[in-house]
Parts: C-alpha cells; structure tokens; sequence
C-alpha cells in the first residue's frame, strides 16, 4: 500500500507553486490588498491556462478530472502563496452540480466553470455555522429571500451555489434580479468575503439530499489545506530568519530557545499534512469516513495553524509585525480559515453529531 503523493500529484504541486512565484509574488497581493477595485483577474487568467479552474470538472465537460486530493495540494499551494483567488468555489460549485445537478445544468455550466469563463461561489456558511445577524435563506416557490454572509468569491461569482435554511441547495445566476452583493470587511486582505443579498431572486434548485454535508466536507478539506500551506510557509520563513539573523555576534538560530520555537512548530505541523491529505483521500475513497475525518482536518489545522502564525511571528522578532517582511497577509489568511465554514469548536460539534455522541 502506497501512502504517499504519487509523482504526478507531486508534478501538480510542484509546477503550481513554480507558477504561483511568476503570476502571484507578494508585491502582487501587497497590490491587490491596498486596491479595494483590484479583482486580480490577470492572476486568475494565470491560473485559469494553468487549468486550476477545472481541477475536479469531470473530463467529458472540459475539465482535468481529477480528485479531492489534487485539489487540496492546489490549495495547499495558493496558500502558502497567500494567492488572491477565491478557489473554494471552483471546487464547490462543480460538485454541487456533478453530484446534485440535471444533466440540462451541467452542460450549461460545467464547461465554462472549467475554462475559468465563469467564476463561482457558494454562500452555504448559515445552515453549517449557524446563521449570524439574522442571516440564512428561505425557499419558496423557486426562489430565494434572505442573506447569506463571508461568501469567498461572491463579489465576481457568475453562478452562485446558495444553500437555504433547510440545507436545499439551488442555483443562483450572478445576474438575477434582486440578487446584491456588499463587500465584508475581514482580517484578510489577500481574499474578499461578500455579503449576498436575495429578494425574490430566481434560483433553479439541485436536487440531492445529501449534497450540502458533501460541499461541507470539501470545504473543510480545502480550507485545511490552504491553511496547511500558509503554515508550512510561516515555517519556512522562520526558519530562514533565524539562520540569518544576528544578535550577540551569533545567528539567533543557534540560540536553544529559538530552536525549540522552530522544532515545535514542525512537531506539530508534519502530522497534520497526513491528516490532509487522508481526509482529501477519504472524500473520494472512503466515504463513510469523509466526514469526520474532514472535521478533524478542519478543527486540528485551525488549532495548529494558529499556533504556527503566532510562533513564525515570535521568531521573527519586532520584525514580525511590520508589513516589510509581510508575514500579516499568511497570519490573516490562517486566521479567516479557522473561522470560515465554522470555527474548531463548531466543527467539533457537528464531528461529535455525526458519530452520534450528542444528538441532532
């Protein structure tokens, strides 16, 4: 039994992260996040011919085919690049057809999802985390009222995966009447969240039951890698600081405690990319593990990603708060991670609901 990335899958990150230092360098989303009329659309063009769109397309529709796992090492990359892209959509939305759509749907969208034609969102946070603020949607009658809140993507989206109170998903075109978007402010500049506003808005609704627990599961799972990636890189550059930088006539990486700093962080991170990469596998393979071990990525890389953040920064000294060195853009992005499609404490509990310890 094999346990670790085959060579294409390696191949795949590997010329991800390669193209992500051309398109997507740090003084790229230094831009972006001062630009608030910045939509990074030549980074996504980028991506777009580098096929990232279409990751797990189905190949009859134009796209790469490929499985959970291949998305979440492309996510892994665009975090550790701190990339200005929405990529949760274009991993939810072909999903949510594929798995829930008509055959009419698919062929609509599928192929212009794929060639990065249309950008996609999901706004289903309220009926996993819980709804904020009054927020949540209601069906009826073919369409939709209601808000949905921190929709990754939703300012651009073409198409709009929108999950109503009772978990039913629908289809929601970027020029619906009565469709609205607002920008939400967050920590994160190197990603825009959107608040979506539905009056009467037109939605074709997916038909699956279970569709909603699976896009929950994938975007944990994707979540968790892109965190995975931005720790890794936080890492990486402590790592580099401290073999670099001087004090007392020596590199503080000689220093015992600056040692222990970095050897802890790597402690805790290297299981963690197993517990990805698994729960990526389990999304396709194991099914009747998906779930749970999607919520285990989910809750334990927030945990871990967060530590990682604030120890890179300890490191790193006074140096570690200025915007010179830049560490904020991949210490906000673990931070909003941690907090999109429920915190740790969330996902812990709908774990513990899914292996039946509390009930519904």
């Amino acid at each position: 039994m094999r346990f670790a990335l085959s060579e294409d899958q390696r191949m795949l990150q590997d010329s991800l992260a390669k193209a992500l230092v051309d398109v997507s360098p740090l003084d790229r989303v230094r831009r972006f996040a001062a630009d608030p009329a910045d939509t990074a659309a030549d980074v996504w063009q980028a991506l777009a011919e580098f096929g990232l769109p279409g990751i797990v397309v189905p190949e009859a529709y134009g796209g790469l085919g490929l499985s959970m796992l291949e998305a979440a090492l492309a996510s892994e990359a665009l975090g550790a690049a701190v990339a200005p892209v929405a990529f949760l959509g274009s991993v939810l939305a072909p999903l949510a057809l594929v798995r829930a759509g008509s055959e009419a749907q698919r062929a609509e969208w599928l192929p212009k999802l794929a060639s990065g034609e249309v950008l996609a969102a999901a706004a289903i946070g309220e009926p996993i985390a819980g709804a904020r603020d009054g927020a949540g949607l209601v069906a009826k009658a073919g369409k939709l009222t209601g808000r949905a809140l921190f929709v990754p993507g939703g300012l651009a989206a073409g198409l709009i995966v929108a999950a109503d109170a009772k978990g039913g998903l629908h289809l929601v075109r970027g020029d619906a009447p009565g469709l609205t978007r607002a920008v939400m402010p967050t920590i994160d500049d190197t990603r825009r969240l959107a608040e979506l506003t539905f009056a009467d808005t037109p939605a074709e609704p997916l038909t699956s039951n279970d569709a909603l627990a699976a896009l929950r599961d994938a975007g944990w799972v994707i979540l968790a890698a892109d965190t995975l990636g931005a720790s890794q890189a936080m890492l990486d550059k402590a790592v580099a600081y401290a073999k670099e930088r001087r004090q007392f006539g020596r590199v503080i990486g000689s220093f015992q405690a600056v040692k222990h700093l970095c050897a802890e962080m790597a402690a805790e991170l290297e299981p963690a990319r197993a517990l990805v990469w698994y729960a990526a596998y389990a999304f396709d393979h194991a099914p009747e593990e998906a779930s749970l071990v999607a919520a285990h990525a989910k809750a334990h890389l927030s945990e871990i990603g967060r530590f990682i953040a604030r120890t890179s920064t300890e490191v790193h000294g006074g140096m570690g708060i200025t915007d010179l060195l830049g560490l904020h853009f991949w210490f906000k992005r673990i931070g909003q991670n941690r907090q999109l499609l429920g915190g740790p404490e969330k996902v812990r509990e709908i774990a513990a609901r899914v292996q039946g310890l509390i009930g519904a």
